[in-house]
């Protein structure tokens, strides 16, 4: 990077929050994806000021821009496609305002979900979305990637509690979007273009989100099935009866042994697990409870044990979380990679969605194991390949393409809730194909010099899932 622009910036935020160190460079170079690209340089803001004055400063001088917050994403929004700077939001940590009158909180984009939780709980009020990455991921990063969680059925995602934002412009403009009342029919709802828009658009900087109440009780129901269509169908026919759980999780014999295996987890050796979560009155949980149980044995579930034991309910909660990393040791030599790891389909084809990819899986000679967020229609799929072999890249590649045209065709979407960013920017294409031409109009008219975060969303480049890997793998 020429000296000039390097000065300027030290000059923005000290020499202390500035580097071009190898190891930093290499470090910001991925996320929690399978994606690698080495930036120019690292700035760590710690105002809405300094982030005005290095976007002045990049868009004089074209210099991509990638904002990133605790870097939990697992499709890429936050690698560097183009290089130049990546822009560390984790100093911007201040929780401004707690508002629980009003029902709102006002936070800096590099807050921790966690930290936000910690300072609602003496209120009893909470921000409902629940990211696996609770303990690390920032604020700001759930709203650029309009991240939700377990409890999405209940309580949606993370756009339906953003009343409003701070954003710093690509030209260092400071803009203020939505409002802090819970109504708003003024206008444009401006602040809804930045949600979900993964920094292409512009740097968010301050978030105004909307909190709820506590609920008064939470209990669980694990129920264990002899098939992973019968797991399946137990979601959509509880969501029939009707009955809205706060949390429904789904786990089929791949994710069982890998979790049991990982960390002993104790649970039942059967085909597929629903876990099941309620709360509300206590009343109100003692009755779906039963009702649960009336669901699942209807569909001859073969082991149902449910609790209400705070401990009982993290262990299980835990062993979910626990997927992920799991799946990672289920056997030697193979890693567990995020390619199609997040598509939602309408809750009712969740039979359907399942036995569809066990059966791509089988075809396409890989080993896939499917969880997910199943009551709000959210699946999960983790591929377990060799990261060395040509081959199994190709097979994966394949069994991706077939279960994003299988989620699509059942009239569901590639992404639900991890966002676009490398890996699922082709599908992502392909499914909304009818609005990339509108999304790049907004694009042009707020980042004429397409500084923002390059390369993603609809401006994905062909071949780039396999081109930035970050494992080593011959003749790729």
């Amino acid at each position: 990077m020429d000296q000039t622009v390097v000065s300027e910036i030290q000059a923005i935020v000290g020499e202390a929050n500035f580097s071009t160190n190898i190891a930093d460079l290499y470090t910001y170079g991925f996320d929690a994806s399978i994606h690698h690209v080495t930036p120019s340089v690292v700035v760590r803001p710690s105002s809405t000021e300094e982030v005005s004055a290095i976007m002045k400063m990049a868009n004089k001088y074209k210099i991509p821009v990638v904002p990133r917050g605790a870097g939990t994403g697992l499709c890429g929004g936050a690698v560097p496609l183009k290089g130049g700077i990546v822009m560390d939001l984790t100093r911007m940590n201040k929780i401004k305002e707690l508002r629980i009158p009003d029902l709102y909180c006002v936070c800096e984009a590099g807050v921790v979900y966690d930290a936000l939780q910690k300072a609602l709980a003496p209120y009893k009020f909470t921000f409902p979305p629940t990211p696996g990455s609770a303990e690390a991921c920032t604020i700001g990063g759930m709203v650029a990637t309009n991240a939700s969680g377990m409890r999405a059925v209940k309580y949606g995602g993370t756009r339906d509690y953003v009343l409003g934002l701070e954003v710093v412009l690509p030209t260092g403009e400071i803009m203020r979007v939505g409002t802090r009342t819970l109504k708003d029919a003024s206008g444009y709802q401006l602040e809804r273009f930045f949600v979900g828009s993964e920094g292409t658009l512009g740097v968010i900087t301050e978030v105004t989100l909307k909190v709820v109440p506590k609920p008064k009780k939470m209990a669980m129901v694990l129920a264990g099935f002899d098939s992973l269509e019968k797991a399946g169908q137990c979601v959509s026919n509880l969501i029939a009866k009707p009955l809205l759980p706060s949390a429904m999780e789904l786990m089929d014999s791949t994710c069982i042994r890998a979790v049991n295996k990982a960390i002993n987890a104790g649970l039942p050796d059967v085909a597929a697990l629903c876990m099941i979560e309620v709360d509300g009155e206590p009343e109100i949980v003692a009755k779906e409870l039963i009702e649960v149980a009336e669901v699942a044995n209807a569909l001859g579930a073969v082991g149902l044990d449910q609790s209400d034991d705070p401990k009982q309910m993290a262990q299980w909660t835990n062993s979910r979380k626990s997927v992920m990393s799991a799946l990672s040791r289920y056997g030697k030599g193979l890693v567990s990679v995020s390619l199609a790891d997040d598509m939602a389909v309408p809750i009712s084809k969740i039979p359907d969605a399942v036995m569809a990819f066990a059966e791509i899986a089988e075809r396409n000679h890989v080993i896939v194991g499917t969880y997910g967020h199943a009551a709000d229609g959210n699946l999960h799929t983790k591929m377990l390949l060799n990261p060395e072999s040509q081959d199994a890249w190709k097979n994966g590649e394949n069994a991706v393409r077939e279960i994003f045209d299988t989620c699509v065709k059942l009239g569901g979407t590639v992404t639900g809730e991890h966002g676009v960013g490398i890996s699922k920017a082709p599908y992502f294409q392909k499914e909304r194909a009818s609005a990339l031409g509108a999304m790049k109009v907004i694009k042009k008219a707020l980042d004429p010099n397409n500084i923002m975060n390059p390369g993603k969303q609809q401006e994905w480049e062909e071949g780039c899932i396999i081109k930035y890997l970050r494992y080593p793998c011959q003749d790729l």
